[in-house]
């Protein structure tokens, strides 16, 4: 019921910028195809700049949203775990082969599944393509774990699996994104006299709770 109320009083504000870093993953996952496994470590530049710019604009993008979003926490937490990884990687521009891909999937391991966390929230805005952020979510959780898992699964490459796992993160971003701005969209669609007798009904509730 809190979701519904805030969906309908609240605005989503900068609702473009999961946008913004869900392009720049899907460029670091296209570029990481284009490199040969020798260079993989230098990457770590690469993703260094992506995840600091990343978590940094998804701090504000959670403190922005506060009062808009029921699972705001969420993007904050992984603003600061995303800025602190970014901030990891270019203190050690020479990490080694076997602990990079760790940092990196357990990064992409984490924001997958807060992503697959808003595709619930959207569902319950009544948000009707909630399931393919879900899905797209999914994906990034299975690769991320195959890319953390990777001397088990040894036909599978470094880079492809690397690759593969940021682009289903950049993908589920920008669904997410998409839908967000749908969410902007509802409290202009409401009444002004509707909106005051929902926040009249929300302050009743709040009311109850507190007896």
């Amino acid at each position: 019921m809190a979701n519904l109320f805030q969906t309908f009083t609240n605005t989503v504000k900068h609702w473009y910028i999961p946008l913004i870093f869900g392009i720049l993953f899907l460029i670091c996952g296209f570029y990481v195809f284009s490199v040969p496994i020798a260079t993989y470590v230098t990457l770590s530049i690469l993703f260094s700049v992506s995840f600091l710019f990343s978590g940094i604009t998804e701090i504000f993008f959670s403190l922005q949203n506060s009062k808009s979003l029921q699972g705001w926490g969420w993007f904050l937490v992984s603003g600061l775990l995303t800025t602190a990884i970014g901030v990891y990687l270019i203190a050690n521009p020479q990490i080694s082969m076997t602990v990079l891909p760790f940092v990196i999937g357990f990064t992409l391991l984490f924001r997958s599944f807060q992503l697959l966390g808003f595709a619930f929230d959207l569902k319950s805005m009544r948000i009707m393509s909630w399931g393919n952020v879900a899905l797209a979510s999914i994906g990034g959780i299975v690769f991320s774990l195959l890319l953390i898992f990777n001397p088990v699964f040894t036909g599978i490459s470094l880079v492809t699996l690397t690759g593969v796992s940021f682009i289903f993160m950049g993908i589920a971003s920008i669904m997410l994104a998409l839908d967000l701005r749908k969410v902007k969209k509802i409290p202009g669609k409401v009444s002004q006299e509707l909106r005051d007798r929902i926040q009249s009904i929300q302050e009743e509730i709040d009311d109850l709770k507190n007896k």
